[in-house]
């Protein structure tokens, strides 16, 4: 493999695989899949601890004003541990073995659940709650630097983190109020606790059994899973933070390089600043959603479908995600997908109709679901798992906090305006507070979104309007390098004309690779066939594809993604058009192999030798008539595909033959992307490209 140095944005990119067939593939995991089942159990004790706490506060609350505000303060006492104590489970996580922390954070809750049923008094409740909120914060950070470790690939963490959303905020919210509402009502049906005490009874109950899911959790964590001691199994491209140095440091040192990781990687400064304005802006939605509603004429029906819509709009964005990773890099799409949440919340504050604010919250939602799994999954795949576990305590707690404070601040900013009735179109509307605070909100994560974009873009030289229009194609076009493939019948004349263009190509702009040596691919396919002793047609097509799968993916690929120029001879059509005509075995079939082993990767130009054979069929050699039957086929593939195919008549000199080849090349790059040309021919305008040599039309025998 050849390469001609230059400069070339980056990038990333990867063959597109269903949803199913990749959660499959996680799941397959067996340390994945336990802890994905520990998760899930963990993430039911989490809500029906709030549940259970709240209805026991109640019953131990006698003032009729307290027992309002227990929710308020049992919500207040969880979330405090991770304003005050953020950092802890970070440097816990990065310090010390994950496993034991994670099994003795759970064991810790269990106890300190137990001791709040047992003590039954109201103050130890909340000091109880505040300390399970506290082993939270410790397990949550572990338990997130860990699953990296338990992947087979660094591209599968984004999967990961999408069953962990749809396991956390999805079936564990219905299974813990399913839960709460079969335990709070099991004494009607069985009477286990007569008398006026049974309601407090019951509340003692669930509280129990709550602790008891977390004792399972630390059993399974300590009996099941072992891996998740595992740590650097995945090495992260330049890393900033070697272990060998985290072993030296204490606990506060670790903090202060925490802070100082953050303040010198513009990839995680950048993500903090985005998350702050995503969460602060979703925190002043939660704390306006009902006022707001209220400002509709809509009533609580309003207010319940405004709610459905952004848990609506939060499952589908962290569905599509994936799926938009693929067109689009993750450094990208975090910012965009803050920026459109903030616009979109600026339609919210405008909007003068419950329906038009309704369509706005769901693609609030979605950006903001996009914008938070992204994140995660670039901290559990761009940064080194030495500080994984700080970066993942700020950006858990920073959620928790951030979010919390706002919805706070919300209705008491929302108080300082007097309310207005006004008439929009002939419908009435009412301007309060809401409006100035969402907008406020939309302003906030539109500014936190573009500070984002421009600290983690590392691909400025692809216009971020094209790379969008292109992620939102259904066909989309290949964003990064560009494929160049040189076919025809005779492996020399090839081989001299890749070379040449090659050498001609890497006068432009864009780094220029000549990828795999096609002699030495030649050796390796025979060394293959005589080595496993393959005779038949079917056996030497599988032994191609292989050749041409590990070609692809040692070289092809990663040259594309760092944004170069690829030109390679014989890449499918010519082994395509040769097994065919040749050997005789089905085309479509055909086809299929060399999609599975490119990953459907096909050439952006092919550049066609037209060369056939010359006198009659019948006069040839055998020889002869297998090379016109490939000519013909190929002519054939450039009939059926004229856009992406440029045939050159091959007759004559090997000079002669190379200026045609670049006389076409250079029309197509002229006419459509003057970015690529060489030096000499950039100057030329974009909107009066040269005239491509004259197509050459295939002998009558092709036709």
């Amino acid at each position: 493999m050849r390469s001609v140095p230059g400069p070339g944005p980056g990038g990333s990119s990867g063959a597109e695989a269903s949803t199913i067939h990749r959660v499959r593939r996680v799941l397959a995991i067996k340390p994945f899949r336990r802890l994905w089942g520990v998760t899930y159990l963990c993430s039911v004790a989490d809500w029906l601890n709030l549940l259970a706490l709240t209805g026991l506060a109640t019953k131990l609350l006698d003032d009729y004003t307290a027992q309002n505000f227990a929710f308020v303060a049992v919500v207040l006492t969880a979330l405090l541990p991770g304003l005050l104590f953020a950092p802890v489970g970070g440097l816990l996580a990065d310090r010390f073995d994950r496993r034991k922390v994670m099994v003795l954070c759970d064991l810790g809750r269990c106890g300190f659940l137990l001791s709040i049923a047992f003590v039954g008094a109201p103050w130890w409740l909340f000091v109880g709650n505040f300390l399970v909120g506290c082993c939270s914060m410790m397990w949550i950070p572990s338990k997130d630097a860990a699953v990296p470790n338990l992947l087979r690939r660094p591209d599968q963490v984004e999967t990961a983190n999408q069953l962990g959303m749809v396991m956390t905020y999805g079936l564990a919210v219905i299974t813990a109020a399913g839960a709460n509402a079969v335990l709070t009502g099991i004494n009607t049906t069985f009477h286990l606790f007569p008398g006026g005490s049974a309601d407090l009874n019951i509340a003692k109950m669930v509280v129990v059994i709550n602790g008891l899911l977390y004792l399972t959790s630390a059993i399974l964590i300590a009996t099941r899973i072992p891996e998740l001691s595992l740590r650097n199994v995945h090495e992260t491209p330049d890393p900033t933070v070697k272990k060998a140095d985290e072993e030296k440091l204490g606990l506060r040192a670790m903090l202060r390089d925490g802070i100082r990781f953050v303040r010198s990687t513009p990839l995680v400064r950048g993500l903090l600043i985005g998350a702050f304005g995503a969460f602060a802006a979703g925190g002043a939605v939660i704390g306006s959603a009902k006022p707001y509603s209220s400002s509709l004429l809509g009533g609580d029906a309003s207010f319940n479908m405004l709610v459905l819509s952004v848990f609506l709009g939060l499952a589908t964005g962290m569905a599509v995600a994936p799926k938009l990773a693929r067109r689009l890099a993750h450094d990208r799409l975090f910012g965009i997908s803050i920026v459109t949440a903030g616009f979109a919340l600026a339609v919210v504050a405008l909007s003068p109709h419950l329906a038009v604010s309704l369509v706005a919250v769901v693609v609030v939602g979605i950006a903001a679901g996009a914008a938070f799994l992204t994140g995660v999954t670039i901290i559990g795949s761009r940064v080194e798992d030495a500080i994984r576990g700080r970066i993942n305590a700020i950006y858990q707690s920073m959620l928790k906090i951030v979010v919390f404070g706002a919805t706070i601040t919300a209705p008491l900013l929302i108080g300082l305006v007097q309310p207005r009735r006004i008439e929009v179109w002939g419908n009435a509307l009412t301007i309060d507070g809401t409006r100035p605070v969402l907008l406020g909100g939309a302003v906030l994560a539109v500014l936190a979104g573009i500070f984002a974009y421009r600290q983690m873009d590392d691909r400025r030289a692809e216009p971020i309007l094209s790379d969008l229009r292109n992620a939102l194609r259904r066909n989309p076009r290949r964003v990064n390098g560009y494929l160049i493939a040189v076919e025809g019948t005779t492996a020399t004349d090839t081989a001299r004309q890749a070379a040449g263009l090659a050498d001609w190509l890497g006068t432009g702009t864009r780094p220029v690779v000549l990828a795999a040596d096609p002699a030495l691919d030649d050796q390796r396919l025979e060394k293959l066939l005589t080595s496993a002793s393959l005779t038949g047609a079917r056996a030497q097509a599988l032994a191609a594809a292989a050749v041409r799968a590990d070609i692809v993916e040692r070289h092809v690929r990663p040259a594309l993604d760092a944004g170069s120029v690829v030109v390679m001879e014989r890449f499918v059509d010519s082994p395509l058009a040769h097994l065919s005509a040749v050997a005789g075995l089905d085309s479509d079939e055909l086809e299929g192999l060399a999609d599975w082993a490119t990953g459907r990767l096909r050439p952006d130009l092919t550049v066609l030798l037209d060369a056939a054979p010359g006198g009659e069929p019948r006069d040839r050699s055998e020889t002869m008539n297998d090379q016109w039957r490939v000519q013909h086929l190929l002519t054939e593939m450039a009939a059926a595909d004229p856009d992406r195919y440029v045939v050159v008549e091959a007759d004559g000199t090997d000079d002669e033959v190379a200026e045609r080849v670049r006389e076409a090349v250079r029309a197509v790059f002229v006419g459509r992307l003057a970015a690529l040309a060489p030096v000499g021919d950039a100057a030329a305008p974009a909107g009066a490209p040269e005239p491509p040599a004259e197509p050459v039309e295939a002998p009558a025998e092709a036709k």
